[in-house]
């Protein structure tokens, strides 16, 4: 199962990517695509809304934090359009 999570990146300061990686994966290993980023801090964040929705599409689960952020930018309002369309 494949889940879209946070992959902790910096030493001091934490950057983190969100990242599609396998369920039995560590949070530090080798992710199957970055997706985006969240800078805490300044919460900043990026995401790269195609391949995120192409994952959530094939099953994919989002992680809370990640749902969160997620939410915050509109993701599962525009897949839900996309649901819509198709039917």
């Amino acid at each position: 199962m494949v889940k879209l999570r946070l992959k902790r990146c910096g030493r001091k300061q934490p950057i983190y990517r969100i990242v599609a990686i396998d369920v039995r994966s560590r949070r530090e290993g080798r992710d199957l695509r970055k997706v985006g980023f969240y800078d805490p801090i300044t919460n900043q964040t990026y995401l790269n809304l195609p391949a995120i929705l192409d994952f959530l599409k094939k099953g994919a689960q989002p992680t809370r934090t990640v749902h969160d952020i997620s939410k915050k930018a509109g993701i599962f309002t525009e897949l839900s359009l996309n649901k819509t369309k198709l039917n």
